[in-house]
C-alpha cells in the first residue's frame, strides 16, 4: 500500500557518506525536523541529474529560510550518492541518502521496476514533506514525468 499524506513514515536506514560509511535511520533524519524528501530514480540519470536535483540545490536556502531541511534519495549506493553530490556541488547539509536495496522505496509503497530499462528495482519520482516524521505533503509522479516533485512544485505546495 502506499503511504498517504497523514501517515507516519516507516522505520529504515539509510547510508550515507561523512568520515566513511554512516548508517542514519528514519527517526534521525525526520524525527523533530520539518524535511522534504525527495527521490529519483537513479543517480547520473538524465533528469535526475539535469533538473531534478539541480532544482534543490538552487532553492535549498529557501527551504532552510522556512525552517525545512532537504534530503535526495535514490535506490543507489553511497559511494555513488557521494560521487553525484560531488559532480552536481550539492550544498552541505543537504542529505544524499542511499536507499541501497530499495528497502524505504518498498516499504513506503514507491518502488519501480525498471528491470527492461536494466536497472533493476528503483524508486518512483516522487517528493515528500513530513513534519515529525508525519507526512504532511506527498507528491508522486506519474511515469516518465517531472512536474510536482521539483523544488519549485514543493515549496508552492507547504503553506
Amino acid at each position: 500500500m502506499t503511504i498517504q499524506t497523514g501517515d507516519r513514515l516507516p522505520a529504515a536506514t539509510f547510508n550515507l557518506i561523512n568520515d566513511g560509511v554512516q548508517s542514519v535511520s528514519t527517526d534521525d533524519v525526520f524525527k523533530g525536523k520539518k524535511v522534504v524528501l525527495f527521490s529519483v530514480p537513479g543517480a547520473f540519470t538524465p533528469t535526475c541529474s539535469e533538473r531534478h536535483l539541480p532544482g534543490y540545490v538552487e532553492h535549498y536556502q529557501e527551504f532552510r529560510k522556512r525552517g525545512i531541511e532537504v534530503a535526495c534519495m535514490a535506490v543507489n549506493d553511497a559511494f555513488v550518492m557521494k560521487a553525484w553530490a560531488k559532480d552536481r556541488a550539492v550544498p552541505e547539509g543537504l542529505l544524499m541518502l542511499a536507499d541501497g536495496n530499495g528497502d524505504f522505496s518498498k516499504a513506503l509503497g514507491l518502488e519501480m521496476d525498471a528491470t527492461k530499462f536494466g536497472m533493476g528495482l528503483r524508486s518512483k519520482r516522487f517528493a515528500l514533506y513530513a513534519d515529525d516524521g508525519v507526512v504532511k505533503v506527498l507528491q508522486i509522479e506519474a511515469p516518465g514525468e517531472f512536474k510536482v516533485s521539483s523544488a519549485e512544485a514543493m515549496l508552492a505546495a507547504i503553506k
